[in-house]
């Protein structure tokens, strides 16, 4: 393994099949992006689990590869110009991945820009929101005596499932086509609705477009997958 033993991730996180895309990360919903892409795609890829519940994620190892000590990211050797590629950010990832194959992801120019607006409306408001929500709803927030801390962020929680479910009408997909719009977006709907256990908070039900649009991205095989990978269990 040449190329990758390049990068010290590599040391604590041994790659067994170095020529695979190496995806260090945990099934949280910025890290199942990356994973449900990856399913999607059907590309070879190893994931190896960062278990940011044990701070493994502020290791020298893997502030190596991402200073900002956040999951996912990822190595790929077969980068540009065949070179190994390392990438943090869930959504450069999903772009990069996107653009090395060629799918979901419009060839459209102005389509494409559509596409990328979309995935930084979730990376700006929809996953920093949701999971302030679940912070206040279900975590060390709970505790705190004001809750109008949680009232705020349950009020633009709302606010922003209003937009998704606007621009989801008449359509099936963010984008018509499904695209990693919605790839980055299904994990945080998902676990605001069940893990962060906001459903009713948000008046989830109440939403005219978006409940059939996370059925129907849940129904999808890869998606499933991805959603385990990796897993603590």
């Amino acid at each position: 393994m040449t190329g990758l033993s390049a990068f010290p991730i590599t040391r604590r996180w041994p790659a067994e099949h170095p020529a695979q895309i190496q995806l260090y990360s945990l099934n949280t919903p910025n890290g199942v992006k990356v994973s449900i892409m990856l399913e999607e795609l059907g590309l070879p890829y190893e994931p190896h689990l960062v278990d940011i519940g044990k701070n493994e994620s502020w290791s020298e190892e893997f502030l190596s590869l991402n200073p900002n000590g956040k999951i996912p990211a990822i190595i790929d050797p077969d980068g540009p110009g065949g070179a190994p590629f390392a990438l943090f950010e869930s959504g450069a990832i999903l772009l990069y991945l996107a653009d090395k194959t060629g799918r979901f992801i419009p060839a459209d120019p102005a389509r494409r820009w559509e596409t990328i607006q979309w995935v930084f409306f979730q990376m700006a408001a929809i996953g920093p929101m949701f999971g302030q929500v679940g912070y206040f709803n279900r975590f060390a927030g709970k505790a705190i005596e004001d809750k109008r801390p949680l009232q705020r962020y349950v009020d633009e929680s709302k606010r922003l499932l209003g937009v998704l479910d606007g621009r989801l009408e008449g359509r099936e997909w963010i984008m018509d086509e499904y695209s990693i719009a919605d790839i980055a977006t299904l994990g945080w709907v998902r676990n605001l609705v069940t893990f962060y256990e906001a459903r009713t908070l948000v008046d989830f039900d109440s939403l005219q477009n978006v409940p059939a649009w996370l059925d129907r991205g849940l129904a999808r095989p890869a998606v499933q997958r991805g959603l385990q990978i990796p897993s603590r269990s």
